[in-house]
This record gives structure tokens, sequence and C-alpha cells, in this order.
């Protein structure tokens, strides 16, 4: 889920108010840093790690189920594996 591009590129925009530390722009600048695209993707990777960490909080019984179960039994399909 942390490569899935969020927003998908070509979204609409929308100009909002960010408030950022001063030496942390004052370091963007010389390096020309982009400050709106970088703002955008750390928010993208955010919702992308919140996605992905509330993906595992709500299938995490079926996690511990399968889990447990290949403990108990073993792969189903193990004896047809080549490797």
């Amino acid at each position: 889920m942390a490569n899935a591009s969020y927003p998908p590129s070509g979204g609409t925009r929308r100009a909002t108010s960010v408030s950022l530390d001063e030496a942390l722009l004052a370091g963007a600048k010389p390096l020309r840093i982009n400050v709106s695209q970088a703002a955008e993707a750390g928010v993208g990777s955010a919702v992308a790690e919140k996605r992905a960490e509330l993906w595992l909080e709500r299938n995490r019984e079926a996690l511990e189920s399968s889990n447990a179960y290949v403990e108990q039994h073993g792969l189903p399909l193990a004896g047809h594996r080549n490797f």
C-alpha cells in the first residue's frame, strides 16, 4: 500500500495554508526544493501509511487465524511446491 500513488497524479489542486518550521524552509530554498511538492509527497506518504495501519487493524483477526492454521497444519499446498 505504501507504493500506491495518493493522490492520483493529475488531481485537482486546492490552495491551503500550512505552517512549517522556518529552519526547514530556509534549508529547502537553496536546495531548490519545491515545498508544495515535498509537502504533498509527505502527506501522501502519511495517508498511505495510515491506510495500511487501518487495514492491518481491520484484518488482524483473519491474519492471526490464517497464521495459526499454518502453524498447526503447515501450508495447504506445500506438497506441490517445486522449491
